[in-house]
């Protein structure tokens, strides 16, 4: 059964020919809608544009997205310049609203064949994506945080897995690549491979998730973490490699999160390193098996502020094991 709701199109919608289990009429709140339907069992929702107040303002239609089943609603967009704009339009899909139309006909064949992204890929202007992503994420609890290899093969795909595994004590997790199919090969559900076309629509509907880990190395999306680890293989070969690529990297990375990976460095090695770099490390991680847990990096997340991973447990084994490698 559907619901149908409308305002300016009352007469459009009410000649829709299909089973309609609740039908209102007016201008409302978006979160007057959340109230009404959030917790109202429907197939369908057709919902008028001009029944929301406000609509113009594409926030307002975020929140409904981020609170109802974007799948399940099909919009009936006004005829005006704006509604109709290619902007308007990639917002909404960037939000996840991928079900528009603005006739009757249109209605129809999207109640029996809803669209996915990829039938609106070629609306989609992807250099929107970034304030509008931003806009969500900041809204909410949820943490974004980016990690991104400066030297060849750093390891950010383990050490995402671990991370990931280690969190997932104390927080919900999710880990996203984008532009490469490594997570496939762990098997876990909570480590996703995605298109940096899909990645918005992924980011929005993470509405349970405290913490989202992204491998952004294939991918210029560094902009919508919150935060982002910048990894270092600190053998000779690497780093004069990195060097000679780009002679001012840590000049270009100061105050950025410089986190040495795999690395045997001791304490007096990685003083040694800062001052020949002219730059500060964050954190200098050892080595590590990634079919066992890391207690080891509980230390390095309380760091970044994950504050549920410390514990007297952590506490007692930094003093025992973690003076080579915490800073």
């Amino acid at each position: 059964m559907n619901v149908i709701v409308s305002n300016k199109y009352r007469e459009l919608l009410g000649s829709l020919e299909i089973d309609v289990i609740k039908s209102v009429n007016g201008e409302f709140e978006v979160d007057e809608l959340i109230n009404m339907f959030a917790n109202f069992f429907y197939s369908k929702m057709i919902l008028d544009i001009t029944a929301i107040k406000g609509y113009k303002e594409t926030k307002k239609l975020q929140k409904l997205s981020m609170a109802l089943d974007m799948d399940k609603i099909i919009l009936l967009l006004d005829d005006d310049e704006i509604s109709s704009s290619s902007e308007y339009l990639s917002k909404l899909i960037s939000m996840g609203i991928y079900n528009f139309t603005k006739n009757k006909d249109g209605i129809m064949y999207l109640l029996n064949h809803p669209n996915t992204y990829r039938d609106v890929a070629h609306i989609h202007q992807l250099d929107q994506l970034t304030t509008t992503v931003n806009t969500k994420h900041t809204k909410s609890s949820v943490r974004v945080l980016g990690i991104k290899n400066l030297t060849e093969d750093a390891g950010s795909t383990s050490l995402i897995y671990m991370l990931k595994n280690q969190l997932a004590r104390n927080y919900n997790v999710i880990a996203i690549e984008i532009g490469k199919r490594d997570f496939a090969y762990f098997n876990d559900k909570n480590m996703i491979s995605t298109t940096k076309e899909e990645f918005p629509t992924i980011l929005l509907k993470a509405k349970n998730v405290d913490i989202i880990l992204v491998d952004v190395n294939e991918s210029k999306t560094e902009e919508i973490c919150d935060d982002v680890l910048y990894l270092l293989e600190p053998s000779t070969i690497k780093l004069n490699k990195l060097i000679r690529k780009n002679r001012n990297i840590f000049r270009d990375l100061s105050g950025k999160k410089i986190v040495l990976n795999k690395s045997l460095l001791t304490s007096k090695d990685v003083l040694d390193f800062e001052g020949e770099a002219r730059t500060s490390v964050f954190y200098n991680v050892p080595p590590l098996n990634d079919r066992v847990p890391n207690k080891i990096l509980d230390s390095f997340l309380s760091k970044l502020g994950f504050v549920r991973q410390k514990t007297e447990e952590n506490v007692e084994e930094k003093g025992k094991i973690l003076g080579l490698f915490k800073f």
